[in-house]
């Protein structure tokens, strides 16, 4: 196995399209095999350069064996870490996979169907919609549950496996949800569909799913460097991650993504790589178990007409079977990208040629991270005689005629995603998309084409304007990316949906109109949670951009519920809600996927000076306050009991933290200050 280990400064990152010239650790005994290390190495630090990534890591597997792997150290911060094959990384979503194959393996036990309803295996799973009960087990790994798709509090900690409890209350957070779609209608990108599966293996097998992975997938498998949240392993061995844009900060707690199955897992890039290598062969799954894993079980449902394979195109567990620009030569390749807060995944995997590439980076973007691990597994086929020949043309097409009735689809297209859209279009076959809430935004101009779409000239990307079997209209988006260094990339999916507009009781429509600019505060966070550094504890409500009768992408229901609108297939409607407006003596708080806020301005105000003790509740919940009159003076915070203090500028960034070993802190001019922590934490202040 050849290894190269090396630190690459950021001043060869500007010269990295040429060929990269350091060293091996080993010697390389062949000119061609060095070659291949090098370009591996080149290939992995552009991926990480693109994304802005601190550091990187990468393997490939070919024919049972990994044959290349190394870490590279990219920015001046990543080099405070020496990057060694042992460095583990946050795989994220790339987890999903390996909860995909337990079910499977399950399904061969005879222990679960795939189609029978998720009640069937986990019967105290209920929600409000009665559509619940048609969800199976099939739709919660090719993402066509229906769920809104995060229920996730306290699922993401920073130095808290928080193995107590996560699992139990999300069963409980899912009771007073809605669905966005009926069960099987469509395939978006759900993390909570995993979260279910996950349960569902726990409850079959009867163990936790952190002792199935490791007893009936990483140990027969021989990975002995995958492990989850709570297993014992070094910390320290984790890569360095940053929330920090400062070249100066000092790295992050460990991350816990805690419900594992979802996307909590740790790997090494050579373990993950191995750990694609068994989808080559029947070491894992058996040949039935796996072809139904790259079945497209992403056309049982709406899904936008694509004539080239694509970065989203639903399998079990895989979010692409169909992955260009393998497709182009009839090659099959399944692939699955992740991401945290701070680590950024991907494997891929060529099930009939028996390889597979793992990449890994803190900081950066699994995009980026595919498409070098693709580029990868591209110069391995090239080396034996395979060349990938992909040309990033849209099929011909003229300037023609514009059908008048496009007209009467121009308007407000919204997506979870992508934001938010104005788009107008003119009687000549002009196409203008502006993005909302993007100051001093130009519109972009297309033109219209002979085969129905709007497309820029001589760039291959083009958008359609589709009215879909289930009366929706959708922003259909289709475009390739090349960045040089890395393998082309394809996607064409419904970006955003035609939001028209809805007739709402003039009550209900001044009732949130009433609530326009507001700013509710998280109160059931952990006080270890990772919302709070990354100032995620907010929620604002707006209806500036929005037609009459939605609440940014909600319908108005009445005058305190607004439910999930859009319903787009791949990605544009994950991340959906449901919020439930709550008046108790006389304060009002929000409900959204199991989240609670209260109304900022409702919130009481720090004393100007002096001391005061603050105990948490039994309930949990975090108190928080305004700076008010104390701003510019000094608080000092001592913490009896488990928990942290935040502090807040006015524009809502976090400026201090007791998590960083903090006690006194200089208050800001209209600022926020939160305790948190478990229920009978004290806090003693002193302002001063």
């Amino acid at each position: 196995m050849k290894q190269i280990w090396k630190k690459v400064s950021s001043a060869v990152i500007a010269v990295m399209l040429l060929w990269y010239s350091g060293t091996p650790v080993f010697a390389a005994t062949q000119e061609q095999t060095q070659a291949r290390e090098q370009k591996a190495q080149q290939t992995a630090a552009l991926a990480a350069a693109y994304g802005m990534a601190d550091s990187v890591q990468y393997a490939l597997w070919d024919d049972g064996e990994i044959v290349l792997s190394g870490g590279i150290a990219i920015s001046p911060r990543g080099m405070k870490q020496q990057i060694t094959e042992d460095t583990l990384y946050g795989i994220g979503s790339v987890s999903k996979v390996y909860t995909a194959a337990a079910v499977m393996q399950l399904v061969e036990d005879g222990k679960i169907d795939l189609d029978q309803p998720v009640t069937t295996y986990l019967p105290e799973f209920r929600m409000t919609d009665e559509r619940y009960r048609e969800i199976t087990v099939r739709m919660l790994l090719n993402h066509s549950s229906g769920l809104l798709g995060d229920t996730m509090v306290n699922e993401v900690l920073f130095d808290d496996p928080n193995e107590d409890d996560a699992m139990e209350n999300f069963l409980k957070r899912l009771e007073d949800q809605t669905l966005q779609a009926n069960p099987g209608e469509y395939s978006v990108y759900c993390n909570d569909g995993f979260t279910l599966a996950s349960l569902v293996v726990e409850r079959v097998s009867g163990m936790s799913f952190r002792e199935y992975i490791r007893k009936e997938i990483t140990e027969p498998l021989g990975l002995e460097d995958t492990f989850a949240p709570g297993d014992n392993f070094d910390e320290e061995r984790l890569a360095d991650t940053y929330l920090s844009s400062d070249q100066d900060a000092e790295p992050t707690l460990p991350e816990a993504f805690v419900t594992a199955g979802t996307g909590g897992l740790y790997a090494t890039a050579e373990d993950l790589a191995e750990f694609g290598g068994a989808f080559c062969g029947t070491s894992l799954l058996t040949e039935k178990s796996l072809n139904a894993m790259e079945q497209k079980e992403y056309l049982r449902g709406i899904w936008p007409e694509t004539e080239q394979g694509d970065m989203i195109a639903y399998g079990l567990g895989w979010d692409s079977v169909n992955l260009y620009p393998f497709s182009e030569e009839g090659i099959s390749a399944v692939a699955k990208g992740g991401d945290t807060l701070v680590y950024h995944a991907s494997l891929v995997v060529l099930p009939e040629y028996d390889m597979a590439a793992a990449v890994l980076t803190s900081g950066g973007t699994s995009m980026y991270n595919e498409a070098a691990a693709m580029q990868m597994l591209m110069d391995a086929l090239a080396a034996e005689g395979k060349s990938i020949e992909a040309e990033a043309e849209l099929p011909a097409a003229e300037p023609a005629q514009m059908p008048k009735e496009l007209m009467e689809l121009e308007g407000f297209y919204g997506s979870t995603v992508g934001g938010a859209y104005q788009i107008d279009v003119k009687e000549d076959g002009i196409l203008e998309i502006t993005t909302l809430l993007l100051a001093d935004q130009e519109p972009v101009v297309l033109q219209y084409y002979s085969d129905g779409s709007f497309r820029y000239e001589d760039e291959p990307m083009r958008v359609k304007l589709v009215k879909e079997e289930n009366g929706k209209v959708y922003l259909y988006q289709e475009n390739y990316v090349e960045l040089p260094g890395l393998a082309p990339m394809h996607t064409a999916s419904y970006g955003a949906e035609w939001m028209p507009e809805q007739t709402v009781e003039a009550q209900a429509q001044a009732a949130w109109a009433a609530r326009e600019g507001k700013i509710y505060l998280t109160l059931n966070e952990k006080y270890t949670s990772a919302m709070y550094p990354m100032s995620s504890v907010f929620q604002a409500v707006t209806l500036a951009v929005t037609p009459e009768g939605y609440v940014a992408f909600n319908r108005i229901a009445d005058a305190d519920t607004a439910l999930p609108f859009l319903q787009i297939p791949g990605q544009g409607s994950r991340s959906s809600s449901q919020i439930d407006m709550e008046t108790v003596d006389g304060v009002e708080y929000m409900h959204a996927n199991g989240w609670l806020m209260i109304d900022a301005a409702q919130t009481e105000v720090l004393p100007a000076e002096g001391a005061q003790n603050y105990t948490i509740g039994l309930d949990g919940y975090a108190q928080w306050f305004q700076i008010g009159q104390s701003a510019g003076k000094q608080i000092n915070v001592e913490i009896m009991g488990k928990g942290a203090f935040y502090v807040y500028d006015a524009t809502f960034q976090m400026v201090a933290s007791s998590r960083d070993g903090t006690s006194s802190v200089t208050l800001p001019q209209g600022g926020l200050i939160v305790f948190a922590g478990n229920a009978g934490t004290l806090f003693k202040t002193t302002i001063s």
